[in-house]
């Protein structure tokens, strides 16, 4: 009887626990279904759709490299499975746990009643630190320290399993230019690891929150540890082989693979938000701001924000640079959702759709979490209101970055850049070929700050504050054990990670 490898957001073999298991139980059937309800989602884009068509073809030739060919359909996952079923039996699926939205769990219900109802065991296994039905965070850093700690699972050599036949890999008409998008699948994956770890992330700690420094020394792995063409676990054990190389260096190394690591860690620890709280992608964290800003956005404000037209220098070019290339460093991320929220006065459920379209590593468990902290719904975060004035100043310091994604502030000079209207030539260019300002940035700052500040009083709003502190907050960094533990350091722990750093293709 075959067993069923349903392949989702983990397009790899290396690591991949539910395709180790279905080879030790006998004939593979290796499964990719793109599903069109899902790709006309409001929070998906074609960048992403052809990222992931990018990463499933890479999956196929490394599946045939393996003796097996994947199985790829078009259509509703249900019905893809009743069919399959009646061409090459099986009893037994097998896939990787996903922290979706709210249409991927519906989906993995209609899947779960499907199985049972057709007599099939679905069996689902971790691909990180996420832990699914998790009592509350004591503990949960230990939990991920030993998931992460454990040997990268191995695949047979050959495998085997029945010969389907396939659809032909779709595609879908949206109107998305994205032409700097990265490209997706494993192989180019492991070379942009490899070259973060061997060169460019040597200045990371001190470059990642300049968005021109960052385009570069920011590992840039997020879509392909999103779509699983990484796994987690790798990229962590080869970092910290890659630590204990450059420890004692000081030539900045040390810092910046200490700063990665925390990263990945705090990469779970989002995601378990979601996990955790699904509801966050649809509801405020906590309820008091819900009814804060208006359901309808003013559509102008919008437009302007999603276009790059807000008359705000430093902002237009960072939405500028995402809308061209898919991909903005972590702070300026979080600086394009303040001011949204708080200068704009727009929802986080519509400024947040908007940026999970643009992002190509668009990854929910990050994402909607996220998005609530940066426009101050959660009841348990410092609110932190950008000036993006300022963030232009620090981040962009020569203006670089924003003359070239704002060329039309070509003749501003350089002491006005970031606030152009304050030049005394500024109407030779505001309201022409570069709007005004849509706000007044200090009073738009100082009266958001009083609205949201004005709900945080009372004690029914702590009470509900301390409960949610206690489910979502962050107990303990559990990055650091992956260079200090005892096992991990071993002579036989350490030749081990050695030789699974040679199979992934890196020569520290």
């Amino acid at each position: 009887m075959n067993c069923l490898v349903w392949f989702k957001r983990d397009l790899r073999v290396t690591d991949h626990t539910p395709l180790a298991a279905a080879a030790a139980r006998g004939s593979v059937l290796p499964l990719y279904v793109f599903e069109p309800k899902y790709w006309e989602l409001p929070d998906v884009s074609k960048r992403q759709f052809d990222f992931v068509n990018e990463s499933v073809s890479d999956l196929a030739e490394n599946l045939r490299d393996l003796g097996i060919p994947l199985v790829l359909r078009v259509g509703n996952v249900v019905d893809v499975l009743s069919d399959i079923k009646s061409n090459a039996p099986f009893d037994q699926i097998v896939s990787h746990e996903e922290t979706g939205n709210s249409w991927t769990f519906n989906r993995d219900n209609e899947v779960a009643m499907w199985c049972r109802a057709n007599a099939v065991r679905w069996e689902e296994f971790s691909q990180s630190g996420v832990v699914r039905r998790l009592n509350g965070r004591d503990g949960w850093a230990a939990q991920r320290k030993n998931f992460m700690l454990k040997e990268v699972v191995q695949i047979p050599s050959i495998l085997k399993g029945p010969n389907l036949k396939s659809d032909p890999q779709p595609n879908i008409k949206i109107n998305d230019s994205c032409p700097q998008r990265q490209i997706g699948g494993r192989k180019i994956g492991l070379s942009i690891l490899g070259s973060f770890l061997k060169s460019r992330g040597q200045t990371y700690r001190k470059d990642m929150s300049s968005p021109d420094t960052g385009e570069a020394v920011c590992s840039r792995i997020s879509p392909y540890l999103t779509y699983g063409c990484l796994s987690p676990r790798e990229v962590v054990q080869v970092t910290s082989i890659r630590q204990r190389e450059v420890r004692g260096t000081r030539d900045g190394w040390v810092g910046s693979l200490k700063s990665f690591q925390a990263r990945l860690a705090w990469r779970d620890h989002f995601i378990q938000k979601l996990e955790d709280q699904p509801t966050l992608e649809h509801c405020c964290l906590h309820s008091a701001y819900e009814g804060l800003r208006p359901i309808e956005p003013n559509s102008t404000t919008l437009a302007a924000w999603q276009s790059g037209e807000t008359g705000i220098p430093f902002v237009d070019a960072c939405m500028r640079f995402l809308n061209s290339t898919g991909w903005l460093n972590f702070r300026m991320r979080s600086m394009l959702m303040a001011v949204a929220s708080y200068h704009l006065w727009l929802d986080w459920r519509v400024t947040g759709l908007h940026l999970a379209q643009k992002f190509t590593d668009f990854e929910p468990g990050i994402h909607w979490p996220q998005v609530q902290m940066q426009s101050g719904t959660t009841g348990m975060n410092t609110v932190r209101i950008y000036n993006p004035i300022k963030q232009g100043l620090d981040q962009d310091p020569t203006g670089i970055f924003t003359r070239r994604w704002v060329p039309e502030l070509t003749a501003v000079p350089n002491l006005y850049l970031q606030e152009p209207w304050r030049w005394t030539g500024a109407n030779q260019v505001l309201g022409h070929s570069y709007p005004m300002p849509i706000v007044d940035v200090a009073l738009s700052a100082r009266a958001a700050r009083e609205k949201v500040w004005a709900l945080r009083r009372g004690n029914e709003f702590n009470f509900e504050a301390s409960k949610i502190i206690k489910k979502h907050a962050s107990r303990k960094d559990s990055q650091r054990y992956f260079v200090r533990d005892k096992n991990i350091k071993s002579g036989k722990k350490s030749a081990k990670l050695s030789q699974n750093v040679r199979q992934l293709g890196f020569d520290f």
